[in-house]
């Protein structure tokens, strides 16, 4: 379904940012590998923004699922080792749902960085 999502992970690890460089990579078409379901999806994607926190808090489940409130979510996307529907979330408007993943990150964490992409 053509459209806007938001894609929700985590990698609470000293590589967290090198993992999404890889997957920016992988966008890019410049890493082939896929290992997390995100992968699948990036190469037909155009990567329009990046949010962000430092924290070592498990925030995952809970900026998904407030995201998910306004949104629609793709059934067991991204969520195989939590109880939560999906950690992918779609809206038919970029800005929309970027208002709404930045709602939820402010709403539970305590630094959020946000980085648009062209």
């Amino acid at each position: 379904m053509r459209g806007c999502y938001a894609y929700t992970g985590s990698a609470r690890s000293k590589s967290g940012f090198s993992r999404i460089r890889r997957h920016i990579n992988v966008a890019k078409g410049i890493n082939k590998t896929r290992h997390w379901h995100i992968d699948y999806l990036l190469p037909g994607a155009t990567l329009k923004a990046i949010v962000t926190t430092n924290t070592e808090k498990d925030l995952e489940c809970q900026i998904s699922n407030q995201i998910k409130t306004t949104t629609t979510s793709i059934k067991n996307f991204g969520s195989t080792d939590c109880t939560c529907t999906s950690h992918l979330q779609y809206h038919s408007n970029f800005h929309c749902l970027l208002k709404y993943t930045l709602d939820a990150y402010i709403t539970h964490a305590d630094n959020i960085d946000l980085y648009l992409l062209k």
